[in-house]
């Protein structure tokens, strides 16, 4: 076997290949990907079959008891989910297996593996372009047919380190306008893989060079491009002496959403009104998460830039740790992309990241129902404001127990 190809054994596969037809072909990322030695834990294939793709994939699942479902009836395209592997098994395009890679988008997608002949199909010099770090389009009317492909050669460059031959940037540039035909859902994908990585932002740049971006950001500038550069440079310099705070960066807003250092990268291309931003947010079909998470940043933004030169009285500090929550680590670096200096954000951080800290992390020392009881009081909105005095109070060092907490509040009533 190709050495190269090791990492494609039917040894890593959870099932037997007795399931597949002798003619099955693993194509696609996993080929590419096991060319370039990235290995992952969990598998990623990719299956190309002469006929009957959904049958073959439903009798896989069934045996092995595994997940199954069709992604595309007419088109023959099924999922088998296994514990340690996602398997799709599609039908051919065409005639014959050239016929489906003369098919696809570049040639480094292009190359296909039987892993019970260990032969390598590559009709395109797909294998070449691999170890060349070139990533080369199949033809122009490949990108024609689903103009999506345009940015995704942006954010294959940037996953793979590898460059875009020349010839198939201009054509990139000539196809762009057709990228306004696209799903917003499918182009956010595209975009949130660019937003991931500091390897992604050159070719987000790129990308709104090349007019790839102009349709979803028609306002953004070169300025835009530079501060999310300047936030990956900031990240990575807070990250030296907070790691914790890195730590919070990167993790999902929610769910499967972006990190939050991703969405203050976002942040920089959008408008710097709230309203204007959360249209073009809901245009491309983000979370509301996400969205509420990168109003909170451009809301909020301003005021702490202007701490630099009017610090936050305490009780400020208390408000807006309250109003920004956990969207505070994005905020911080932003700052810093902005300009502000490490030092002088540092005991914001610092606060934010002490979970005893009673300015950005309250404890109350007395409840609603202590002050209806002892005080005699009704429910009313009267009691959510006498809290934040006491909570006030407490971290300006007018109290610091109970009983002082209920004689402040019967003072201000």
């Amino acid at each position: 076997m190709n050495s190269d190809l090791s990492v494609l054994s039917p040894e890593r596969f959870p099932f037997s290949l007795e399931w597949l037809p002798p003619q099955a072909c693993l194509v696609g990322g996993a080929v590419r990907d096991a060319l370039l030695r990235r290995q992952a834990d969990y598998l990623d294939l990719d299956f190309v079959v002469p006929h009957e793709a959904v049958k073959v994939a439903r009798k896989l699942a069934s045996h092995y008891n595994a997940g199954f479902v069709v992604l595309d009836e007419a088109r023959q395209i099924a999922r088998v989910v296994f514990d340690t592997a996602t398997v799709d098994i599609a039908q051919q395009e065409g005639e014959t297996l050239e016929t489906d890679l003369y098919r696809r988008d570049f040639t480094i997608n292009a190359i296909a593996y039987n892993p019970q002949t260990q032969q390598i199909i590559d009709p395109l010099q797909g294998v070449a372009d691999c170890h060349a770090g070139i990533i080369r389009m199949v033809s122009p009317a490949n990108l024609q047919d689903d103009p999506l492909r345009l940015l995704r050669a942006y954010r294959q460059a940037a996953q793979l380190g590898f460059t875009i031959e020349s010839t198939t940037q201009s054509t990139i540039r000539q196809l762009a306008p057709l990228l306004a035909n696209i799903a917003a859902e499918r182009v956010q994908v595209e975009l949130n893989y660019l937003l991931q990585s500091p390897q992604g932002t050159p070719w987000l740049t790129a990308a709104w060079q090349d007019q790839l971006l102009h349709h979803w950001f028609p306002d953004t500038k070169a300025d835009n491009f530079t501060q999310i550069a300047a936030t990956d440079n900031a990240a990575s310099v807070l990250a030296q002496t907070w790691q914790t705070l890195a730590s919070q960066l990167k993790t999902p807003v929610s769910g499967k959403s972006l990190s939050w250092l991703s969405l203050a990268k976002l942040t920089n291309v959008l408008p710097s009104e709230v309203e204007p931003a959360q249209a073009k947010l809901l245009q491309l079909k983000y979370s509301r998460a996400e969205i509420r998470a990168v109003l909170i940043m451009i809301q909020y933004l301003p005021q702490l830039l202007s701490h630099v030169t009017s610090p936050m009285s305490l009780r400020e500090q208390y408000f807006f740790f309250q109003a920004v929550g956990s969207v505070f680590p994005a905020l911080a670096v932003l700052a810093v992309a902005e300009g502000v200096s490490v030092e002088s954000i540092a005991p914001l951080i610092n606060r934010y990241l002490n979970p005893e800290d009673q300015v950005s992390h309250p404890t109350p020392l007395v409840t609603g129902h202590d002050l209806i009881q002892q005080l005699k009081l009704p429910p009313s909105p009267q009691i959510g404001e006498l809290l934040t005095e006491i909570q006030i109070a407490r971290i300006e060092g007018k109290v610091s127990t109970r009983d002082e907490a209920l004689a402040f509040a019967k003072q201000l009533i």
